[in-house]
């Protein structure tokens, strides 16, 4: 007689199997019809403008708007991680300072949208003409032109930084603390120190689960950096505001920059993916072994009758 467990693995129906890939096919060719009306509808009206676009894609102001946008997406992302691993160890701590202080940083930086961290930084001259440093009631050791020390670049730099390392903060959080309590116990009986634990133990099992959103997080840092034409650095949105302020080709210049993000974008993900591949290769291993493991125990349990 057939058991339970073979009746539950019986093929479906063939009309049950007609059905399913007609409505795939027919779903299929609506998705293409739908590309093909939205492709020809935006590459056949010549109001894009695509012989200005082909002229400005290349331009020199474009390439180096490029430049400075890559290189506050490698500073910020350097220094937002930094910070926010910091800021995560100070969470995790057993002292209650740290973790009211890090709570509190983390809180602020989330909460105030990131244009009014941009707009802050760059007027903070307006509240702090000089910057002092040195010891509290005594004569400062150095004093700062705040005018001086904060450009355009200088803010953007500690905006963007310092609301990345809020988001940092919690992604590393939260993969240090998938990392299972028994690894660091373990560890610990065999005489390992703290330090130790966190470096060889913790930080490497914990980061198959904090690249992938670090990875959308550099992403995400490379479009918002698009914020700081509203302080009149020459990223790569503020090189085509420049071009398209003396030609009025508004739209395609705006198609340039949108060309370039996507094309930035896609990079990230093609490393994205592989980054996610090299940290996920020994569990996808085990992975596989525990369902060949579980093939066979299911294939060796006796018929049902």
């Amino acid at each position: 007689m057939t058991s339970v467990l073979d009746r539950t693995q019986l093929p479906l129906a063939p009309h049950v199997v007609a059905r399913k890939n007609y409505r795939r096919t027919v779903l299929s060719i609506v998705v293409l019809l739908a590309a093909i009306a939205l492709l020809v509808s935006v590459f056949g009206n010549e109001r894009f403008g695509w012989p200005v676009i082909a002229a400005y894609l290349f331009h020199p102001s474009i390439i180096a708007g490029i430049g400075h946008t890559l290189l506050l997406t490698v500073v910020c992302m350097v220094i937002g991680t930094f910070l926010g691993g910091v800021l995560a160890l100070m969470r995790l701590s057993q002292s209650p300072p740290l973790q009211w202080m890090a709570t509190v940083y983390i809180w602020f930086f989330r909460g105030v949208p990131l244009l009014v961290l941009l707009l802050f930084w760059f007027n903070l001259a307006a509240l702090f003409p000089n910057l002092d440093i040195g010891i509290p009631g005594m004569e400062p050791w150095i004093t700062l032109n705040a005018n001086e020390i904060i450009s355009p670049f200088m803010a953007a730099v500690l905006a963007l930084s310092l609301h990345e390392s809020a988001y940092m903060a919690e992604i590393i959080r939260s993969g240090l603390s998938a990392v299972d309590r028994g690894q660091r116990e373990a560890a610990q009986a065999l005489g390992m120190k703290p330090s130790k634990v966190d470096v060889r133990i913790i930080i490497p099992q914990g980061m198959r689960i904090i690249v992938p959103p670090t990875a959308n997080q550099v992403i995400t840092m490379l479009k918002s950096t698009s914020l700081v034409s509203v302080i009149a650095l020459s990223d790569l949105l503020y090189s085509s505001q420049i071009i398209y302020s003396s030609n009025y080709q508004v739209i395609p210049l705006l198609v340039v920059a949108t060309i370039w993000y996507l094309f930035m974008v896609s990079l990230l993900t093609i490393a994205q993916s592989r980054v996610e591949k090299i940290f996920n290769r020994g569990y996808a291993a085990r992975s596989k072994v525990t369902k060949r493991r579980a093939a066979t125990e299911v294939t060796e349990e006796p018929n049902l009758v």
